[in-house]
């Protein structure tokens, strides 16, 4: 039985051959060495758990502590907020924050939220039927300041309580 080749001569075979081969050793290369794997950024922002606490609080010997109970909130993150920069209302209410809100964000049912932010110190509020909401200070009367670090995560577990007698 006679084979026909599809090359003309057996000299333009060979070229074909070493043309295929260089093509898939260029190839192979370029997938192997030329791209470049795109790094993983390491997370940089706040992540935390909001949670409802409400009640007798007070401690006491038949008394566990209360762990509260995980809530969907709207998290505001303002740039760094002073209590002389907020119209403040009691138990902890803010309804109007001079400074520049920075990123908003929303706590799942299970109280959980992460939010990407640049280096820096900011003031997280939770929205509420009644305003915005914080009820921690520093030494300066900064409005629940949280600070993120560069490629760091931030553990901001922030608990509203004003329903709540301690």
């Amino acid at each position: 039985m006679n084979r026909r080749s599809s090359c003309r001569s057996r000299r333009a075979c060979n070229a074909s051959a070493w043309l295929i081969l260089f093509g898939l050793l260029l190839g192979t290369g370029y997938l192997a060495f030329g791209q470049k794997k795109a790094a993983k950024k390491p997370f940089q922002g706040i992540c935390g758990t909001v949670v409802f606490k409400s009640g007798n609080l007070m401690p006491g010997p038949d008394r566990p502590q209360a762990k509260g109970k995980p809530v969907v909130r709207e998290i505001r993150i303002y740039e760094l907020t002073h209590k002389d920069q907020t119209e403040a209302a009691d138990d902890g209410f803010y309804s109007d924050v001079k400074t520049r809100l920075v990123k908003t964000a929303t706590s799942g049912k299970d109280g959980r939220f992460c939010v990407r932010l640049p280096a820096g110190t900011y003031s997280v509020f939770v929205k509420e039927d009644k305003g915005l909401y914080a009820n921690l200070f520093d030494g300066q009367n900064n409005i629940n300041p949280v600070t993120v670090k560069k490629n760091r995560r931030t553990s901001l577990p922030f608990e509203i309580t004003h329903q709540a007698v301690f």
